[in-house]
C-alpha cells in the first residue's frame, strides 16, 4: 500500500468514525457502559483491519463503518423501547451500601473488592464508609454516594440564609475575536459590549483573552 491511499483511507477513516460517534449521540463517550466500549473497540478494530489490508478500498472501509453503526444505532434503539433489553445491554445499578452497611454481596456480584469500593468514594471525596448512608455503583462504573445527614454540607436553605437564582455565563470573547453568537443569545449587542469594556479600562478587543458575562454578576473579563 502507498503512503497517499493509506493517507487517504486514515483520514477518511477518522472522519467516518466521527460522523458515527456523533450519530450514535454523546453517551458513547460521557457514559460509557460495557457494551459502549465493547462497541468502540470493535469499531476501532474494523477501521484498522480495513486500513492495513491491501485488499480492502474505502468503499469497504465505510461499509464496515456504516453497518456496524447501524447495528450500534438499532441496539440502542431497542434499549429506549424495551426495558428487558436496556438491562440486558447497559446493566442495572448496585447498592453497594445501604444505610451505612456494605452490601457484601452486591460487591461480590459485581466483582468488587473494598478497595477498589474505597477507591471510588475517595475520588467522590468521601475518605471514610462511615459518613457514606447510601453509595450506587452505576452501570457505567461511577459510585453515586448520598452522605449521612450529619456528614453532609449544608445548603444556605439549611443555614436559612437568603439566596438568589443563579444564570448560566455567556462567553462573549474569546482569545481577542467577540463571539457574535454567544451575545445575540444573551440578547447583548456589541456596542454595548464595547462599552462595558472600555467602562473596565480595555479599549482593544484583541488584549482580552477572556470575557464572560452573567446577568447577576456582570462583566468578567481576563486579559491576555
Amino acid at each position: 500500500m502507498g503512503f497517499g491511499q493509506l493517507t487517504v483511507e486514515l483520514i477518511f477513516g477518522f472522519f467516518s468514525l466521527l460522523l458515527v460517534t456523533r450519530f450514535l449521540g454523546k453517551t458513547q463517550i460521557t457514559q460509557l457502559t460495557a457494551f459502549d466500549f465493547i462497541s468502540a473497540l470493535i469499531m476501532g478494530e474494523l477501521l484498522g483491519n480495513a486500513i492495513y489490508d491491501d485488499d480492502t478500498g474505502i468503499v469497504k472501509v465505510f461499509y464496515a463503518i456504516t453497518v456496524w453503526g447501524l447495528l450500534i444505532f438499532a441496539i440502542q434503539f431497542l434499549g429506549q423501547k424495551s426495558i428487558f433489553f436496556r438491562k440486558l445491554l447497559e446493566g442495572t445499578p448496585s447498592l453497594v451500601i445501604q444505610k451505612g452497611v456494605i452490601n457484601r454481596q452486591a460487591l461480590k456480584k459485581n466483582r468488587m473488592n473494598i478497595n477498589e469500593l474505597l477507591n471510588l468514594l475517595r475520588i467522590k471525596d468521601v475518605f471514610s464508609v462511615r459518613e457514606v448512608e447510601y453509595a450506587i455503583l452505576e452501570a457505567n462504573g461511577s459510585l453515586t454516594v448520598l452522605r449521612k445527614p450529619e456528614f453532609d454540607t449544608p445548603t444556605l436553605g439549611d443555614l436559612k440564609i437568603p439566596f438568589q437564582s443563579k444564570s448560566l455565563p455567556k462567553l462573549l470573547v474569546s482569545d481577542g475575536t467577540i463571539l457574535s453568537d454567544e451575545l445575540l443569545k444573551a440578547k447583548l449587542s456589541e456596542s454595548w459590549l464595547r462599552n462595558e469594556l472600555k467602562l473596565q479600562g480595555y479599549t482593544d478587543i484583541k488584549n482580552i483573552f477572556y470575557a464572560e458575562w452573567r446577568e447577576e454578576d456582570g462583566l468578567f473579563v481576563i486579559e491576555k
